[in-house]
């Protein structure tokens, strides 16, 4: 949502505006109001906004006064000006400065909500049509770089968006790594594009999992993964040396440009192995895949049954399922403990990749007790049980987890931090997903728009205030995040039904 500011000395026009017009369904915010320029001014410098609504004649700086001070440092700034007199020389003045529209009070509803779709729009395409920044090409990096990993993009698309983002992609062969911090922190990625060591070129960017991503490409295979492996080692050192923790997997070497998908699907295989190696910081899978003897074997089990099942939520079948393919391992001949327990492994890393792949989340602390007993697991029995244990806790934390991983976020950001300044437009910048998308996706996932569902659930923490606490209202509408008293008012009486005053007076 775009922020709105309004300017008027005048209290019931303030008031009038924040009732005659449909704020949120134009897309608009009003993050605050003055009854002066000068307030105007000073409240601005802490509160930015998108658009101003001032009226001309006011005590203490004027609007267009207001106006200049203002695009001091927010040239981009759209302007609507409301005034009582028809002056030509405020009109000219405010022309020069230019401003969206002159309205006249009494102001023409009609006139003022086109004025303001008209402004949205003006706004809307200058962000859509403004250079390409060092956010712009980050984000739009991170995104071709995922798409090419995980195979969802065609080589010609690849080829064009490789040669505009200038990635180095002219080895023959490539090796991706992935460096994982714990949480909250993403790592450097510019940090690792410094790391450079001859025959290598590094790509670093982080992935969807908020996990650093180095792609090597490399001219010689044997040369070339001994100088990544040595870049890691000093980011581990260098990790080591600040205090910060991090892990390392590494994925197979490929050839360059079209199997860099198998690598990084190794890297991510790998990852899972720390489960079985914690006190490991640098894992390759080539030597965990050989170690464990899972390298060059099929895996003997239909695991897009498994995924069919997973993602129906269907328990009782995953369960059942498992019971067979089992009783049917152990009728192979050959069969043997030990390849059964590679089985068993090789299953419940998948279990929790296919966790992770659907919610974006890690659930490491999920799986640990279950590894644990397969690798402990003295007879056939109890490894279909620790399996089958790590299945039903991956049904279960879907079935407890029905709504989309950004919208679940999204919402715990409301529950901790309702008091906090939020709006679609931060938390879209935050979450990299486009303000309208996440409106859309709030509304289809909560049945309510954002504005709506954050309004009424600070009503509900001023109504628990309200009864539990001796605070002043205005202290409570700043405690529930509303630092304009008289729109708390508002919000209050519309979802309540009565003033914050009467109600408590009610208890």
């Amino acid at each position: 949502m775009y922020r709105v500011f309004l300017v008027d000395d005048e209290p019931f026009i303030i008031e009038g505006l924040y009732d005659i017009i449909d704020w949120a369904a134009l897309g608009l915010e009003i993050v605050g109001h003055a009854g002066n320029g000068q307030k105007a001014l000073d409240a601005l410098k802490r509160t930015p906004a998108d658009i101003l609504i001032t009226d001309i004649s006011m005590p203490v700086m004027t609007g267009l006064e207001l106006v200049r001070a203002v695009r001091e440092w927010n040239p981009g700034l759209k302007v609507i000006i409301l005034s009582g007199f028809n002056e030509f020389d405020y009109l000219k003045e405010g022309m020069r400065l230019g401003i969206e529209n002159y309205l006249l009070k009494p102001i023409d509803v009609q006139e003022l909500r086109s004025t303001l779709t008209t402004t949205t729009d003006k706004l809307n395409a200058a962000q859509a049509e403004r250079v390409l920044g060092e956010q712009d090409m980050r984000i739009l990096k991170e995104h071709i770089m995922h798409r090419w990993l995980t195979g969802q993009i065609a080589p010609n698309e690849f080829d064009e968006r490789a040669e505009l983002l200038q990635l180095q992609l002219n080895r023959s062969y490539v090796l991706v790594a992935l460096v994982r911090f714990p949480e909250g922190d993403t790592g450097d990625a510019d940090l690792a594009a410094e790391q450079r060591l001859p025959g290598l070129s590094v790509i670093p960017f982080h992935n969807m999992d908020g996990e650093l991503v180095v792609v090597f490409t490399l001219d010689e295979v044997a040369e070339g993964k001994r100088a990544a492996l040595e870049m890691l080692a000093r980011m581990k050192a260098d990790c080591a040396a600040a205090s910060r923790s991090c892990r390392i997997s590494l994925g197979s070497v490929e050839r360059l440009p079209y199997e860099a998908a198998q690598s990084y699907a190794h890297a991510k295989k790998a990852q899972e192995f720390f489960l079985l190696y914690p006190a490991r910081d640098i894992l390759d899978y080539e030597e965990v895949a050989v170690s464990d003897g899972t390298a060059g074997l099929d895996f003997p089990l239909d695991w897009a049954e498994y995924s069919k099942l997973i993602l129906a939520k269907d328990k009782d079948s995953l369960l059942a399922r498992i019971d067979q393919d089992y009783e049917r391992l152990l009728a192979q001949e050959g069969m043997t403990p030990a390849r059964l327990q590679q089985i068993s492994i090789e299953l419940m890393i998948r279990f929790k990749m296919e966790l992770k792949a659907i919610k974006h989340t890690d659930s490491s602390e999920l799986y640990q007790e279950a590894f644990d007993r397969v690798l402990h697991a003295g007879t056939v029995d109890r490894l279909a049980d620790a399996v089958k244990t790590v299945a039903g806790l991956t049904v279960d934390s879907l079935i407890q987890d029905v709504r989309s991983p950004v919208i679940q976020q999204v919402l715990k950001l409301i529950h901790d931090s309702y008091a906090e300044e939020l709006s679609l437009k931060t938390l879209s910048g935050q979450f990299n997903i486009h303000p309208v998308y996440l409106g859309h996706l709030f509304h289809k996932e909560t049945g309510e728009n954002f504005t709506e569902y954050i309004n009424k659930y600070r009503i509900e923490k001023a109504k628990t205030l309200l009864k539990e606490t001796h605070l002043k209202v205005q202290e409570i509408a700043k405690t529930v995040g509303y630092w304009e008293t008289s729109y708390f008012y508002k919000q209050f009486k519309k979802y309540v039904g009565i003033s914050p005053t009467d109600y408590k007076g009610l208890l």
